[in-house]
């Protein structure tokens, strides 16, 4: 990342002006500034190889401390190794740990005896240390658990997915059966070979239908299968509102949208909704929320925005679980969606899909 590279830029020029300036420096110690530089670019890797950076950083480091047998004067800049020790606990593996920190703790034990270190100075050593420890592992936690909500949120948009598919084939599949059973009941005057397709088509659209609902009923965690009709671009309609105990929500659909795929409109109501929830909810002092679709050849376009404040606190908060969970959907129907703040004043949100709804 550009901050590692910052960082390292900063710290390099940092170590040579602290060996320029201190004047209890000798140049025996020159080693020790050498080896300080030299280790710096070990925080580039932190992130990808965090107990190989330790090892190095920390096995050169006493390695030093060996050959001096302690008669060398360590640089204030060294203390960046805590942000390796950081780094092993934050983004390493539970046995990369456990290796990591005997290698730094042995090279704080070899450092304490060969130097001579005073009991007041290895306690509080020791305390800055296991700070540093569990503030990687907390902060790893804390990342952890966001994680697991984020995949939580994927999985039950995944799962109004899968019911939205359901209600759309299942309505065709009705079809299919409402013609079988008008064929079987016409079938009298018809050859019998006709009666007997029907039969098979009566068959397995009913066999078809009954795997539908099991499957959304174990999706849905065995909770019973809501066939309401799912909204559509045209129920767009039911978000326009006057503004009398909140902004105005205007709409404004453009464009041939006969023969958009239903999982795409439905795609398209569902993050209008959301999006217009949050402008209400988020967008202070707003007056107006637009939502506007428009169809063209091959796609499908969505564009909510409002007029309200853009605070610090709205534009740099992540997007939230609803966001997240449509920004899932629109990956899975293979389109793009996008959300932030207006260059002037405002939030928009926008989405593209394809009119198929081609899944991932």
């Amino acid at each position: 990342m550009w901050r590692d590279w910052a960082l390292v830029g900063a710290l390099v020029p940092t170590a040579v002006l602290e060996g320029v300036l201190r004047s209890d420096l000798s140049w025996r110690n020159l080693s020790a500034f050498v080896i300080v530089v030299g280790l710096v670019p070990t925080l580039l890797w932190r992130r990808t190889r965090p107990l190989r950076m330790v090892a190095i950083a920390f096995g050169t480091s006493g390695l030093l401390t060996l050959l001096t047998r302690g008669d060398h004067t360590e640089p204030y800049t060294m203390a960046y190794l805590v942000i390796l020790v950081y780094a092993l606990f934050r983004w390493g593996s539970g046995r990369e740990a456990v290796i990591g920190l005997v290698i730094v703790l042995g090279g704080a034990c070899l450092s304490m005896v060969l130097r001579h270190t005073s009991l007041a100075d290895t306690i509080g050593g020791l305390v800055v240390l296991f700070a540093v420890i569990a503030l990687g592992a907390a902060v790893r936690y804390r990342a952890g658990l966001r994680t697991r909500e984020l995949d939580q949120v994927k999985l039950l948009e995944r799962e109004r997915l899968a019911r939205d598919l359901h209600d759309t084939v299942a309505h065709h599949v009705s079809a299919i059966a409402i013609r079988a059973q008008a064929g079987l009941a016409t079938a009298v005057t018809q050859p019998t070979a006709a009666a007997d397709a029907l039969r098979v088509i009566e068959a397995e659209a009913s066999r078809a239908l009954a795997e539908m609902r099991a499957m959304v009923r174990v999706l849905r965690r065995n909770q019973p299968v809501d066939m309401a009709p799912t909204p559509r671009i045209a129920d767009l309609e039911q978000l326009v509102s006057r503004g009398r105990t909140g902004p105005s929500v205007e709409v404004g659909i453009s464009g041939d949208l006969d023969d958009v795929h239903p999982s795409v409109g439905t795609a398209i109501y569902r993050l209008a909704q959301e999006s217009v929830t949050n402008a209400r909810r988020h967008a202070r002092h707003a007056t107006r929320i637009e939502v506007h679709v428009d169809a063209d050849d091959t796609s499908v376009h969505l564009r909510v925005t409002d007029d309200g404040d853009t605070g610090p606190v709205r534009s740099t908060a992540a997007p939230g679980y609803g966001l997240i969970g449509m920004f899932e959907r629109v990956d899975l129907l293979g389109g793009t969606c996008a959300a932030g703040p207006n260059p002037d004043r405002g939030w928009t949100v926008t989405a593209t899909l394809p009119r198929t709804g081609v899944p991932a």
